[in-house]
């Protein structure tokens, strides 16, 4: 987590000095370049910032920062994934809609938005009720 909060942090300054640097060759004239890469530091400062906190939350170091660990030592639950799940797939059809609207025209955006809510509402309701229900 460590190697992974110090790649942000770097990505972060690097893209704050190519915003300088865009900044100064294009004489502060062209807003687009300097607002995306000042938008870039920011994302890398921001996860770098969440690693931080998160590791600062976990008791002792964590497994994947110890240098004399072994790769069982990090084995474990990761979490609960849904092996069985149409939702994502539903919910990324209508995202590409929405995409592939906004370079073909508008009204495909709107069809889009529409199929996004029940496949959202769907995909985060999935295991309240009926037999997979937590």
């Amino acid at each position: 987590m460590l190697a992974m909060e110090r790649i942000g942090i770097l990505l972060g300054v690097f893209a704050t000095a190519m915003a300088l640097l865009y900044g100064f060759w294009s004489d502060w004239t062209e807003p687009v370049g300097v607002t995306g890469l000042t938008l870039g530091a920011l994302l890398g400062f921001m996860i770098a910032g969440y690693l931080a906190i998160t590791r600062r939350k976990l008791e002792g170091v964590p497994p994947e920062d110890d240098p004399l660990g072994d790769i069982s030592d990090i084995a474990g639950d990761y979490g609960f994934f849904s092996p069985h799940s149409w939702w994502p797939l539903w919910l990324a059809a209508s995202s590409a809609l929405i995409f592939l609207g906004l370079a073909i025209g508008w009204w495909i955006v709107a069809l889009g938005a529409v199929l996004t809510v029940p496949a959202l509402v769907g995909w985060v309701y999935e295991y309240w009720k009926g037999p997979h229900a937590l």
